[in-house]
């Protein structure tokens, strides 16, 4: 338990510090023939089963799209994981939801995936 304590704080930033709501996709399940096809395009996909089918980290797609450490006025992608999206002061549920919807279509143009958010957008 400590050693994974110990683990999520090296990669998570502390909410009071910079705001945060955690791990903010989920990762997608694909079957076999998509994850055939991704492995032709990309050999050094991570995967692992799940079921009968294939979960690929959200993480891995996020970074290969540039995402990871980049800032957009207030708000980016947590320099030490992609799957975390941060508000470094003052930015709108607005500003991060179009930084999600950003990401995801990124995600959706180069490995014909569409990321789900794991977070509950309230409107």
């Amino acid at each position: 338990m400590n050693t994974v304590k110990r683990v999520r704080k090296s990669k998570l930033p502390e909410p009071a510090v910079i705001g945060n709501a955690g791990s903010f996709f989920k990762n997608p399940v694909v079957d076999e023939n998509q994850l055939l096809l991704l492995n032709e395009k990309f050999p050094d996909i991570p995967y692992f089963l799940s079921g009968e089918k294939y979960k690929i980290p959200a993480a891995y797609l996020i970074e290969k799209c540039g995402w990871k450490g980049r800032r957009f006025g207030n708000c980016g992608v947590y320099e030490k994981h992609s799957l975390i999206l941060v508000n470094y002061g003052n930015a709108t549920g607005e500003e991060i939801y179009q930084l999600s919807e950003n990401i995801r279509q990124s995600v959706q143009d180069k490995f014909g995936i569409w990321l789900e958010r794991e977070v509950i957008v309230v409107e």
